[in-house]
């Protein structure tokens, strides 16, 4: 039963983003470059379908290690939240930065650790939150660092520490919140901008 529950939540969380990514094309015309949003769900949702085939190598048991899937997962994650992040500014410079960022944490990866790989993805994020932010004025985009950053570090960092099963559960659930946050700010923003 309860491999049966964490099965559910993580193909929720790779079947969503993806849904969300087709739902997307060519629909937000009011973002300088909303054509990077479909791949931002989706690398999201790639990230997910990464970190499942991780787990068919550990049996479906969190262990916190470096691997090939690992690497893409953090790789997809950081491709996804990099396109959503740079497709509602204009300023090329920063645009540029942005990607430059998330090529680090995907190299970082590998040529450090994740530890290094995952600092980068906390600046990815910081640049998500200003960019978003500051385009859309959303008050229901706090979402997203909740439940996208906060609870899910934490359900990781208590699943690591105890080695628990259930936290590895909330985890998914948790990420899926702030996709739907992601697109429920786009669509809310949609109807403002037109």
């Amino acid at each position: 039963m309860f491999f049966s529950i964490l099965l559910f939540t993580h193909f929720q969380a790779a079947i969503i983003p993806i849904l969300l990514g087709i739902k997307s094309t060519n629909n937000f015309k009011h973002l300088s470059k909303n054509e990077l949003i479909p791949f931002g769900f989706i690398f999201l949702g790639l990230a997910s379908i990464s970190e499942m085939i991780d787990h068919t190598q550990t049996s479906w048991i969190y262990v916190d290690h470096s691997s090939f899937f690992n690497w893409l997962f953090y790789s997809f994650l950081s491709l996804g939240l990099t396109c959503l992040s740079i497709s509602v500014i204009k300023n090329k410079f920063i645009q540029a930065t942005n990607f430059c960022i998330s090529l680090c944490s995907i190299i970082s990866y590998f040529l450090f650790n994740k530890t290094i790989a995952l600092i980068f993805q906390v600046i990815i994020s910081i640049f998500l939150i200003m960019n978003w932010q500051r385009i859309f004025k959303d008050w229901l985009f706090i979402l997203y660092p909740i439940f996208g950053i906060f609870f899910t570090t934490f359900f990781g960092t208590k699943l690591s520490i105890s080695g628990d099963q259930f936290w590895h559960v909330l985890i998914g659930p948790s990420g899926t919140i702030s996709v739907l946050t992601f697109y429920l700010v786009l669509k809310r923003s949609d109807k403002r901008f037109t």
